[in-house]
Order: structure tokens, then C-alpha cells, then sequence
């Protein structure tokens, strides 16, 4: 086994138990926010990390403040209340930099080392399951199965993408999910083959790779030819909600020599609890139901409804970030009111984070006009209200950790 210095720590905690009654623990946890930025007009540096007590008012600057990553993109994600800063390398190594809070809720680096650059990266149990994805070449893609407790390499496994899509291209995982004991991967077609890497001749299809876990033996491939792939690079387009039936969300946008090439409109389809296979009753055609637009994004509530960022402009792939709410269960369909209009889809947060009462999300929306601000979404009433200002940087990412 190979070990890495994560630094990450396993929080335990007792109580007593009283023969003659129980009581509830209240928990004393405070929660402090992480935004990072990236500061405009600097070489060097992909974003700053800030921190704050409060999202929806006031202000934080990059000037003068915050923990410097330093590279050209940076990724995020947290887990075991640690936040991990992955460095993408653009096929080298990249660092990988983990904090966590002081008492005093001060973000503090706990390590810093080098990995492989992976293109998807989630959290199964109490691991972090890294995936790189070669785009072309190595016809294998390579897992790493990273366990908190021990802070050691304890897992790995390769799959070979091209016999995976098994149709002359190449797998590519936009993402992994953990569904029940599972990890269940979507992938896209890809040629893999300059000068259209990303082109495919297979634009109307979906695919879900089912892997076991841990030893992450390839155990079957979910297909669907209703919609898209799901997902899209770095974007994750699957998630198990409460009941535990999963989600898949198809943005439809497959290209071929730089043009939309796919038929099938973009949609939400669906696993059952306990199947894999695609449930053929259920089909929730997002792009009808919004008059004409495709999915980019989402965020899960809870409860089965879902934050979606859409492509702005009508039966296309292109336009400003536009936001909706979806209710897989009811498959309906509402825009979000008081967003910007002037938002482009890179210029919105990758890392969005959702309330504890699953009532809003918060999202990061850098607008040309108004500057960068943190929104929060209500789930009831379909609103963006304007919260924190960022200053000095655009905001890439929210997550929260306690202390």
C-alpha cells in the first residue's frame, strides 16, 4: 500500500446513556464558509480561499486575504469535514492540498502532496475515489480509492475505455455516484482523436457503468438511447435521492467537428431503488418543458427537486446561464426569478452547497455588470436573492466545513 500524507481525521464523540431517560445531543458545531475566487489580473494564482460566517450579506475581498492555489484550475471537494484543493495539471501531476478549521475556525493546511491529475474525483463511503481518464492514447482509464481512515492508497483498479464503449471510440466518465453499495460511473462517447477529441458519432445514447465497490470490478453497463450521455466533462450528471432511486440528467449536447450532431431532446430519466437498468416509464423531457432549452448543471435540494442551470438560448448549446428549479417526482418545470441575465455558464460556481433544511442553494453567480455575488435559490418560492459580495476575484466554488 502506498500512503499519503492527507492529514484527514476522524472525528469521534460519546454520550452517556441514561436508564431513565434519553436525551438528544445538541450539537455546538459551527459552520464556516469557503469561497474561492479567482483574482483578476494575476498570474500564478487560480484562486484565493476565503472564508466567512454568513452568505447571504456583507463582503469579502481577495486582496490581502486568503489562502493562495496556485496553478491554472482548481477543483474542490470536501469530505470527513476536510476540504481538499486538487490541482489539475493538464495531463502532469497536481498537488493536492488538504485544510481544515482551527478552533478557532482559521482554514489550516494539513498536507500537501502530489497525485495523478484526474478528471472526476467524489466521495464513496468513507473514501475519495479518484478516476483518470485519458482523452486519447492510454486506452485505460485508472481508479484510485483513497481510505480517510487509515490515509492510505487502498485500492486500485484499471478499465479499459475503449473496450468499454465497444463501438471504434472511447469511454469518457463525466462522473461516479455512489448508488446503494455501488459506484455507478456515466460516461460520454469520444473519438479521442485530434482534431475532435471530444466528437462523437454516437450522439443519442446513455451510459451508466456499474462498478462494484471496493474492488471496482466492472459488473454491467446501463444503456438508454431516449436522451444524450449523461453528464458532461466535470460536470456530474447522476444522483441518488432519498428514496433511493437516481437521477440521470443528459444535457444533449454531443458535437461532431465542433457541431451539435445529436437528435434526442436533453432529459431527466431514471434507475429505480434496486435496478440497473433505466426505468422505460419514466422520461421527464426537460427541453419540452422548458421551451426548447438544454440542462448544463444541477444541484439537488432534496426531496426530489433539483436547481438546474440551462443553456440561455433556446434549442441550442450556447447562451447565458439561466436557472430553474425541476421536480423529478411531479416533472415540472419552473424558472428561478431575480438572477442576473448577464451570467455566462463558465462564469457561474462549480461547487454549489445546499442549506441544511434543504430549502435553498447557494450559488455563485459573477455577473458582467453587477460583479461577483453569492445567490441563494429558494425551493418554494423560485427566487435569487443577492447575498455576499466577493471583491477582487470571481467566485468558483462554496463549500462549508464546522468547527
Amino acid at each position: 500500500m502506498i500512503t499519503l500524507a492527507l492529514g484527514l481525521g476522524i472525528a469521534a464523540g460519546s454520550c452517556k446513556k441514561d436508564e431513565k431517560k434519553t436525551d438528544t445531543p445538541v450539537s455546538t458545531a459551527k459552520t464556516k464558509y469557503i469561497v474561492a475566487s479567482t483574482p483578476i489580473a494575476s498570474t500564478g494564482v487560480a484562486d484565493y480561499l476565503l472564508t466567512t460566517d454568513k452568505l447571504t450579506e456583507g463582503s469579502i475581498t481577495t486582496l490581502g486575504n486568503g489562502k493562495e492555489q496556485d496553478g491554472t484550475y482548481r477543483y474542490y471537494i470536501t469530505h470527513k469535514n476536510r476540504f481538499f484543493s486538487l490541482l489539475y495539471g493538464q495531463g502532469n501531476p497536481g498537488a493536492v492540498t488538504t485544510y481544515n478549521l482551527s478552533g478557532s475556525g482559521e482554514l489550516t493546511k494539513v498536507s500537501d502532496f502530489q497525485s495523478e491529475t484526474v478528471q472526476v474525483f467524489n466521495t464513496v463511503n468513507d473514501d475519495v475515489l479518484l478516476i483518470k481518464v485519458p482523452r486519447s492514447g492510454n486506452e485505460s482509464a485508472s481508479m484510485y480509492r483513497i481510505n480517510a481512515d487509515q490515509s492510505q492508497i487502498v485500492g486500485e483498479a484499471q478499465v479499459n475505455i475503449v473496450q468499454l464503449a465497444g463501438n471504434g471510440e472511447r469511454a469518457h466518465f463525466t462522473w461516479a455516484t455512489q448508488v446503494g453499495n455501488k459506484v455507478y460511473a456515466p460516461y460520454m462517447s469520444i473519438k479521442g482523436v485530434s482534431p475532435d477529441v471530444f466528437g462523437t458519432s454516437f450522439p443519442d445514447s446513455s451510459w451508466v457503468a456499474v462498478f462494484s465497490y471496493p474492488d471496482l470490478k466492472l459488473e454491467k453497463v446501463i444503456r438508454d438511447n431516449r436522451t444524450g450521455s449523461i453528464g458532461a466533462y466535470f460536470n456530474n450528471g447522476l444522483t441518488q435521492i432519498e428514496n433511493g432511486d437516481a437521477y440521470a440528467f443528459s444535457p444533449a449536447s454531443a458535437t461532431l467537428s465542433g457541431k451539435a450532431n445529436g437528435t434526442k431532446p436533453s432529459a431527466i430519466i431514471r434507475i429505480k431503488s434496486g435496478t440497473t437498468e433505466f426505468d422505460q416509464s419514466y422520461f421527464f423531457n426537460v427541453q419540452e418543458k422548458s421551451g426548447g432549452h438544454h440542462i448544463y448543471r444541477s444541484t439537488y435540494f432534496g426531496n426530489g427537486k433539483f436547481l438546474l442551470q440551462m443553456y440561455g438560448d433556446a434549442n441550442a448549446l450556447t447562451g447565458m446561464n439561466k436557472l430553474a428549479i425541476a421536480d423529478v417526482n411531479a416533472q415540472t418545470f419552473t424558472w428561478v426569478t431575480g438572477a442576473p441575465a448577464d451570467v455566462a455558464l463558465s462564469a457561474t460556481s462549480r461547487n454549489t452547497i445546499t442549506s441544511d433544511d434543504k430549502q435553498t442553494v447557494y450559488i455563485g453567480l459573477n455577473s458582467t455588470a453587477e460583479g461577483s455575488y453569492v445567490y441563494s435559490v429558494d425551493v418554494n418560492t423560485a427566487k435569487a436573492t443577492r447575498g455576499l459580495k466577493v471583491e477582487g476575484g470571481k467566485i468558483t466554488a462554496i463549500c462549508k466545513l464546522t468547527y
